[in-house]
């Protein structure tokens, strides 16, 4: 059956109009009426085969923060808290309600982070060493959510096929190799930690009371 002139113009719009679209931005009203000034990093919930995951995530996440303006608790404090109260993963500490959070440690918010993907993988002609990380940032006076993010890093990214098939397997096992004594895994949860709680940056974090421009939302790009 042939579509009428008419169905083929509109087709056409569609198409420009998906071509066209943008990420949703995200809410900011409840991030601009808490404006946390410190912030609690709670250990973070793995859910890859690694278990080095959690502490890589976790010592690479304090930094971004800091240099975006908050106030964060040191995690080797944060840690040692919990140890004496007799916690000691983080699904059960992710657990405790955000008021006893807050009562414990005194923070406006706390950051929730999970792992999704850690390490190194070899599939027949691909290495790849990627990290995946999910974050929630809660207030912990109300118990509300202020901003969720996810961000990803990959060694697949400045990766160059050459050499043919037998190029690819060679580097396919040397970069396996090379990801698995160096852990390659630690250097990608710091890049994706940066991506992911770096601000200002769009649809992120804001940027906090110790920054230049205190809780600004990024203009969207052009």
């Amino acid at each position: 059956m042939r579509m009428q002139y008419s169905e083929i113009l509109m087709a056409a719009a569609l198409l420009a109009l998906g071509g066209c679209a943008t990420p949703p931005k995200t809410d900011y009203t409840e991030f601009l009426q808490a404006r946390p000034s410190t912030i609690l990093v709670l250990p973070p919930v793995n859910d890859s085969p690694d278990v080095k995951a959690s502490p890589a995530v976790w010592s690479h996440a304090t930094r971004p923060l800091a240099e975006a303006g908050y106030y964060v608790y040191p995690a080797a404090l944060v840690d040692e808290t919990f140890h004496q109260n007799g916690l000691t993963t983080p699904t059960d500490i992710q657990q405790i309600a955000p008021q006893k959070l807050r009562e414990v440690f005194g923070a406006d918010a706390a950051l929730y982070l999970h792992v999704s993907k850690f390490g190194t993988s070899y599939a027949v002609i691909t290495s790849e060493t990627r990290v995946t990380v999910e974050a929630k940032l809660v207030d912990l006076r109300t118990g509300t959510v202020l901003w969720s993010g996810a961000a990803t890093s990959s060694s697949a990214e400045g990766q160059q096929n050459q050499g043919g098939l037998i190029g690819l397997l060679v580097g396919a096992v040397v970069r396996q190799i090379i990801g698995s004594v160096s852990e390659a895994g630690y250097k990608y949860a710091a890049v994706t930690d940066d991506r992911l709680l770096g601000a200002p940056r769009m649809n992120g974090l804001l940027l906090g009371p110790r920054s230049a421009t205190p809780w600004q939302v990024p203009a969207p790009r052009q």
